[in-house]
């Protein structure tokens, strides 16, 4: 028998991804939390919609907090509570990210006494590795990596929950991925990459801007550390 999960998803906008995102869990027969983090009322609204119409969970951040988009740091740390109160793994789904039916569970089975993080790679619609794994291009195997995850579908062990409080996360950064994959090896947990579960990623879909990454990196670095945006 499987350990309990509680799978969330951030979601800022970008619906017509979103909801692909989350019918792609529900249809796979598992539960989900959404964070509505800002969304336009218009956006809100369509996940209330989705709330009514799928039994999905959704929990508008603009309720709780004052704090501008993203809050990723609160919603760790809510998310991680619900886990150590319910002893469940956490699995992260961003709202940029297809699963199949399968995912999940394949996530679940990777998991040992000494497991921290797992890990779907990502890959664009022909089924190439795609950001931020483009690492795993030579990998043919799954297996321990000791390189930076991302949270795109990730599960997060109970046993690395309980030795990693999410308050200490910096609050002047936007995004903790990479800094909370490094610290389970820190700890002396292993993270696993399933580069044989496949996820499919819209990468930013949310975030439209981040898109210069690609198009034009200047412009990216230019609006990155005059704006003090995309802190990690």
């Amino acid at each position: 028998m499987q350990d309990k999960i509680h799978i969330i998803m951030p979601v800022k906008d970008s619906l017509e991804t979103a909801e692909q995102a989350i019918r792609a869990i529900v249809a796979s027969d598992h539960t989900l939390t959404v964070y509505d983090d800002y969304s336009t009322e218009e956006n809100a609204a369509r996940l209330d919609a989705l709330h009514e119409e799928l039994g999905i969970a959704v929990v508008h951040i603009r309720e709780h907090v004052d704090h501008p988009s993203p809050n990723y740091r609160w919603v760790l740390n809510e998310a991680q509570k619900a886990c150590i109160a319910n002893a469940n793994h956490l699995v992260i789904v961003e709202s940029d990210v297809i699963v199949r039916q399968d995912t999940i569970e394949r996530l679940q089975e990777a998991v040992k006494p000494t497991t921290g993080m797992v890990a779907a790679v990502t890959v664009n619609e022909e089924g190439k590795v795609n950001f931020p794994y483009e690492y795993a291009q030579k990998i043919k195997t799954d297996g321990v990596c000791k390189k930076r995850f991302s949270f795109c579908c990730t599960l997060l062990t109970k046993a690395f929950l309980k030795a990693y409080s999410f308050e200490q996360l910096d609050p002047t950064k936007n995004w903790y991925d990479v800094h909370i994959s490094h610290m389970s090896v820190k700890m002396g947990f292993e993270n696993v990459l399933q580069v044989s579960n496949p996820v499919l990623h819209k990468p930013h879909s949310s975030r439209p801007w981040k898109q210069l990454k690609y198009t034009n990196p200047l412009l990216y670095y230019w609006r990155k550390l005059t704006q003090h945006r995309d802190k990690i």
